[in-house]
């Protein structure tokens, strides 16, 4: 009922940036929360950054100040700008958003299928 399809990864190298995006479909009343998530090869996957449909926003410690979390809301996109990117960084990333549908009621959480990003040193 819902899709979130990612694009923007790659590989950079270290001090590059990349723009991720995350593009939301289906039966979509409201995005309560959208967030970028990352997971590093043998590590849990960790809350990178956070928006919620108020505008709040919130990230990670380790990309404060680097990464910034953003919304279109005509085109139901979320991005995450990623400057001053390090090797550390390097993860697959998922989109998930926390969604209210049109044809039952609760809210739902989806998640994309996940962007590799590299950065190399």
């Amino acid at each position: 009922q819902v899709q979130l399809v990612e694009s923007g990864g790659g590989l950079v190298q270290a001090g590059g940036s990349l723009k991720l995006a995350c593009a939301a479909s289906g039966s979509i009343f409201r995005l309560d929360v959208m967030a970028w998530y990352r997971q590093a090869p043998g590590k849990e996957r960790e809350l990178v950054a956070a928006l919620t449909s108020g505008g709040s926003t919130s990230y990670a410690d380790t990309v404060k100040g680097r990464f910034t979390i953003s919304r279109d809301n005509a085109k139901m996109t979320w991005y995450l700008q990623m400057n001053s990117l390090k090797p550390e960084d390097t993860a697959v990333y998922y989109c998930n958003a926390d969604v209210v549908l049109t044809v039952r009621p609760g809210l739902y959480r989806y998640w994309g299928q996940g962007t590799q990003v590299t950065v190399s040193s």
